[in-house]
Parts: structure tokens; C-alpha cells; sequence
């Protein structure tokens, strides 16, 4: 069984997500434990991989403008494996989750214009297996937590 975190951990993690930058320090004076504390415990959560990594966390329209959109598709399910892996050769496509409900999977697609996206959703409608689509284009982030 894999032990939970507990508040001083769920803290540390608050304050990594929103800034990875911050020095030992900070976070212990923050947290309220001491720099040596603060050390041994970030230490414990990666090797445990409760923390998995560090990274830059891009403004995406500042570094690469495009037209990002949601994606529902509705599947006949004996045809699921070659949609996720037709999908997966598409380097427009971010992200691709299963998901409950009306629709089977959810997608989310990056394109550098409307025009491309437009050709996209044709071909993703046209691939065999592929029932119904539902797009929405995300217009603006109202909140962005980042990767978790």
C-alpha cells in the first residue's frame, strides 16, 4: 500500500506547482519546517515519484500561436485500437483521453490555422470507425493550474 501524503507534503507540492523556482528555504519558511526538513521530504516524494520531474511550463500562444480545439468522438468500440493509433501519428494532436458519457473519447487538437483544422476534423471523420464529432475552439483560459 502506498503511503498518502500528509498536510506538510500536500504544502510543499502547493508551492513547487506554482513556482518550481522557490529555494529550500522559502518553502520551509512558508511551510513552517525547517530547510533541512523541507530537503529530506521534496527527497522523499521523488524517490517515492510522487514527483515525477521538473519542466517549463510555456505560455503556448506567446511561444507558438495556434487554434487549439476540443474534440468528442463518438466510436464503434471494435475499432478503438486503430482510431488511437491512427490518431497518435497526428502531431496536431495534444492530448487524447477515454472518457464516460455520450462520447467516447475527448481529444485536444492544436493547429496553426483554421484551415487546418477544418482538414483535420474531416479526416478524423472519415476514419473507419468514427461515428459522430463534436468540436469546440477554445477562445481563451480563464485558469490554467498547469501540469499536475
Amino acid at each position: 500500500m502506498k503511503e498518502k501524503l500528509d498536510e506538510v507534503d500536500h504544502k510543499i507540492l502547493a508551492l513547487l506547482m506554482d513556482d518550481a523556482r522557490l529555494s529550500m528555504a522559502t518553502i520551509a519558511k512558508r511551510v513552517g519546517i525547517a530547510r533541512t526538513t523541507a530537503i529530506a521530504r521534496l527527497a522523499a516524494m521523488e524517490k517515492k515519484g510522487v514527483i515525477a520531474g521538473y519542466g517549463v511550463r510555456l505560455d503556448l500562444e506567446l511561444y507558438q500561436p495556434a487554434v487549439r480545439a476540443y474534440v468528442g468522438i463518438s466510436i464503434d468500440s471494435r475499432n478503438a485500437p486503430l482510431l488511437v493509433q491512427q490518431l497518435q501519428k497526428m502531431s496536431q494532436v495534444e492530448t487524447l483521453c477515454a472518457v464516460s458519457g455520450v462520447i467516447d473519447y475527448m481529444l485536444t487538437l492544436r493547429c496553426q490555422s483554421t484551415d487546418e483544422l477544418d482538414r483535420l476534423l474531416d479526416q478524423i471523420g472519415a476514419m473507419e470507425g468514427v461515428r459522430h464529432t463534436s468540436t469546440s475552439i477554445i477562445l481563451s483560459k480563464r485558469i490554467d493550474r498547469g501540469p499536475i
